[in-house]
């Protein structure tokens, strides 16, 4: 027995050095950024305090990408959960072609973020996009779809929804196959119709996955960065932003690392603070079988 612990003990050490290295250390380290005033490469820096987060809640910015990334974060989380449930509840059937439809779902995933903001780019264009091309067809005249913040936010949003839409599926899917048939058959059985058999015992059977789906979609959201980068920039004037692309564009374009350390650490604050108790909710909701 004693061997056998030594063993796990050791096979544990490699990935409590990765946790240490690459999550532990870095946000000690940005922690200790965010108490001071710095421009990211000089030699010299300088305690400032709080300073930094003060600051952050004087700043249109800040705010607005806040904003931005709430609606990136619950948007995308409940269009993926809610049509990633009914897609998942489509495939789980028994019908002609629906390994293809698992298929296409599923391949947006597999481009990275950046590559389909640049797709969507070519797409939303004023001049030459694809969709104002298509409005030409049939004769109607072209439409700025980036033109305002709220709309630019609006398209991110479903973009990301899109891309990360058969995550969700994969997901419950998974989840639907493992409910015992004996329950579904029992409830045939006595009558219960499908809308009954869903809210009474596939949902709440499927409750693991939706809590699994829900926190990484949420988590993901409130981090989007590369779908920005490539099909907004962040604009119309900075109107677009999320708080990950806010802290990149302090600390290499704006040189401010301190304050975009203190931003990075409010994000990881804002993350927990929001994940958590959701999570601890829906894990409640979970019932065993």
């Amino acid at each position: 027995m004693q061997k056998s612990k030594r063993a796990y003990i050791l096979l544990t050490i490699p990935a409590i050095v990765m946790v240490v290295a690459f999550i532990a250390f870095p946000l000690v380290n940005g922690i200790l950024t965010s108490f001071y005033k710095w421009n990211g490469y000089s030699q010299t820096r300088r305690f400032i305090g709080l300073s930094n987060y003060l600051s952050a809640f004087q700043d249109t910015y800040f705010w607005r990408s806040l904003i931005n990334t709430l609606i990136y974060g619950f948007g995308s989380t409940l269009l993926q959960n809610v049509f990633g449930l009914l897609i998942a509840l489509l495939v789980n059937q028994k019908f002609r072609g629906r390994n293809a439809v698992r298929t296409i779902v599923y391949m947006p995933i597999m481009i990275s973020g950046f590559i389909m903001g640049l797709i969507l780019y070519y797409c939303v264009q004023l001049d030459g996009g694809v969709w104002n091309d298509l409005l030409a067809l049939i004769g109607a005249g072209p439409i700025y779809w980036m033109k305002t913040g709220a709309r630019a936010t609006a398209i991110i949003t479903l973009v990301n929804s899109w891309q990360y839409l058969g995550l969700c599926m994969i997901i419950y899917l998974a989840g639907l196959q493992n409910i015992p048939k004996m329950y579904l058959e029992a409830a045939q059985i006595d009558g219960v119709g499908k809308l009954g058999e869903f809210f009474h015992i596939t949902l709440p059977l499927l409750m693991p996955s939706v809590t699994t789906a829900v926190i990484t979609n949420l988590i993901g959201g409130f981090k989007l960065y590369d779908v920005i980068v490539s099909l907004s920039g962040g604009g119309p004037n900075r109107k677009s932003l999320s708080l990950s692309y806010y802290i990149q564009l302090l600390y290499f374009n704006d040189e401010k690392a301190g304050y975009a350390a203190a931003i990075g650490v409010l994000l990881f604050f804002i993350i927990f603070i929001i994940s958590w108790p959701i999570n601890q909710f829906l894990k409640k909701k979970e019932v065993e079988y």
